[in-house]
């Protein structure tokens, strides 16, 4: 496995965690599960318990119209329960994809426009010293070239999000403006449309011009748009009370940053998912992960026009990572092996998980493992390895 491209995942995830209609497509019958036809990416995931330490691990493969789900370790550490298809889990910034995806929607139907400034949607709430909201654009919330200080670095809130202080905070409820003004107490990164910077602000202030523009929740236009449009049954935004994962699930853990062999793994399943919000609060499974990026990335849910912004993309570079891009909402990361693949992956105490695929959206792989900690090189490694076992020639 290359080590540009562990680098590129690590990078990609780590930012996370401190934090139209379609139809869905049929497929076919699952193909054999388990021990079946994709050896390597069970390879990975059996490696992912034994030799990373974690709990457990899926994934679920898109090949067209065929599927392939299988699992190692367990759901849940008390009763043995095995990982399952239908399970859902918080997946952290790929909430930013779903996001996107409504305010290009939004921008489709000629409601708001991505050269719109910030102040003309949020007047008066980007006011504060080094800001002008007259000069930050809706594009430059989505692809992350506004400046804007991401509050999930500030020194409060990573103290409280991570270690033992953090099983005291968990259930600590954020506001939407509380983020921002978090966030606005940090001077900008740099001058909007100047750099590029990973900011969870972005999006939160993405999320708050979208409830503008509609003039309904943020929930309620990702329900409308795209998960009852798409039948995805396993997946929500909730409310910033809602501490609970709703339907089936296993449980979600974490070592809280402490490292060795005997770190306690906490039970974190249950949490305040409002810190993140529109940045990294939603809850999905593997299946609908798939089906949804196979909707998105096969234009099934953006007119060419909005599709076409979606996939403007721009190389990183040392201020992310080498060998990706970022567009509005989405990510491209170019494998050692030689092709692009594109989607998201996100990051939340206790469950990380991404879904990477064919520019077309016709193969993909979703994946998540239930523990946030660091053996050697896991949890990085489970998902550049999956990917190339996957998507690169004769591995």
């Amino acid at each position: 496995m290359g080590t540009t491209t562990r680098a590129a995942v690590a990078t990609l995830l780590a930012g996370a965690v401190l934090a139209g209609a379609a139809v869905a497509p049929a497929f076919a019958a699952p193909a054999p599960g388990g021990r079946g036809g994709h050896p390597g990416v069970q390879r990975v995931l059996d490696g992912a318990v034994a030799t990373g330490g974690l709990p457990g691990a899926v994934a679920e493969v898109r090949d067209g119209d065929r599927r392939w789900f299988a699992s190692a370790g367990v759901a849940d550490l008390a009763t043995g329960r095995a990982r399952l298809v239908q399970d859902r889990f918080r997946i952290g910034s790929t909430t930013k994809t779903f996001v996107a995806t409504v305010v290009l929607q939004l921008a489709a139907e000629g409601r708001l426009s991505l050269d719109d400034s910030v102040e003309r949607w949020l007047p008066g709430l980007l006011d504060a010293p080094g800001y002008d909201g007259e000069r930050i654009t809706v594009r430059q919330l989505l692809n992350h070239t506004s400046g804007i200080y991401n509050y999930a670095m500030d020194e409060k809130v990573r103290q409280e999000a991570s270690g033992l202080p953090f099983l005291r905070h968990r259930f600590d409820s954020y506001t939407p403006g509380q983020l921002v003004r978090i966030a606005l107490a940090h001077r900008p990164d740099f001058a909007p449309g100047t750099g590029w910077t990973y900011s969870d602000t972005n999006y939160v202030l993405a999320g708050l011009i979208v409830e503008r523009a509609s003039g309904g929740t943020l929930a309620a236009q990702i329900e409308q748009r795209i998960t009852t449009p798409l039948g995805l049954t396993g997946t929500y935004e909730p409310s910033s009370d809602d501490t609970a994962i709703h339907g089936p699930h296993g449980r979600e853990y974490s070592r809280l940053g402490l490292t060795g062999p005997n770190a306690t793994a906490y039970d974190v399943t249950e949490l305040s998912p409002s810190w993140g919000w529109a940045a990294g609060d939603m809850v999905s499974d593997v299946r609908d992960l798939n089906t949804f990026f196979a909707a998105l990335l096969g234009g099934r849910l953006l007119p060419p026009a909005q599709q076409r912004e979606m996939f403007t993309m721009i190389p990183t570079g040392h201020q992310w990572i080498d060998q990706a891009e970022y567009g509005l909402g989405v990510a491209g990361i170019r494998l050692d092996c030689g092709p692009t693949v594109w989607g998201m992956g996100g990051a939340i105490n206790g469950s990380w998980s991404y879904v990477f695929g064919t520019r077309d959206g016709r193969h993909l792989l979703a994946t998540n493992v239930n523990g946030d900690w660091v053996e050697g090189s896991w949890p990085i490694a489970v998902f550049t390895s999956e990917l190339e076992a996957e998507f690169c020639p004769g591995s």
